[in-house]
């Protein structure tokens, strides 16, 4: 049987952005038939008609579903969006797409045909493409990769891409064991996946830095450094049986 996959995306007061990312989406499926594909709205506390234009986009090949929750938070979306899918593998990326889509069969095939528990995108590679990324999310970004490599020996180097993929088993065994519910949420998955011996593949990818990005750096910065401290010393969370 053909591999299914949900593709996640967390939106939040996105009723501009979501008609062209679901456009795009369908166009892609349309491309790769050899995966069954459907697309998962995770609504977080949009005020906005993103609802209702996510309704609106529904037709009869149930290739659209739509998941809603009133607290805001992109780990929290994530979390009951992941964990409410029953796709083989479940996809996440953000709403203006900035990672190119042509990535999007190897992050799928890296789980369904290599067997990988993870996959995840990466904008510090060698072979990774950045477009119009400014100095300071550069610098941010770089440095941020290095304090997490050093405090836990990882060998991925971007945590905080939004272009992942996790399999059934992998979500179902992880997901509940991470505790932040925002932007840290990525990194805590990672760092919790490296510690029970998860597989975890990073892929160069080219990424276009989206202008309009609600990321506040300094803020998320800050809680991203508050979490790596709880995890280094309040410790990981060991998965049953492993």
């Amino acid at each position: 049987m053909a591999t299914t996959v949900d593709v996640i995306i967390p939106v939040l007061n996105e009723e501009h952005s979501l008609p062209r990312c679901v456009e795009l989406l369908r166009s892609f499926f349309g491309e790769h038939p050899d995966r069954v594909w459907s697309i998962l709205v995770a609504d977080n506390g949009s005020i906005d008609k993103t609802i209702e234009v996510a309704t609106s986009l529904m037709n009869d090949s149930g290739d659209l579903r739509i998941t809603h929750i009133e607290q805001r938070g992109r780990g929290r979306a994530l979390k009951k969006a992941w964990l409410e899918s029953d796709a083989d593998v479940r996809c996440y990326m953000d709403v203006d797409l900035s990672t190119d889509l042509k990535h999007v069969p190897e992050l799928v095939s890296a789980i369904a045909d290599e067997g990988n528990s993870l996959a995840i995108g990466s904008r510090l590679m060698g072979d990774s493409d950045v477009v119009n990324r400014t100095l300071k999310r550069e610098i941010t970004s770089r440095g941020y990769s290095a304090l997490f490599r050093t405090m836990f020996f990882t060998k991925f180097k971007d945590a905080q891409c939004g272009f992942k993929a996790i399999s059934a088993d992998a979500a179902n065994a992880l997901v509940p064991l991470v505790k932040d519910n925002a932007w840290f949420f990525d990194t805590e998955l990672l760092l919790i996946a490296q510690k029970n011996g998860y597989s975890i593949k990073e892929i160069p990818v080219r990424w276009v830095d989206d202008p309009d990005s609600r990321v506040k750096i300094i803020s998320t910065a800050w809680e991203d450094i508050k979490g790596l401290l709880r995890l280094r010393f309040g410790g990981r969370p060991k998965v049953a049986g492993r």
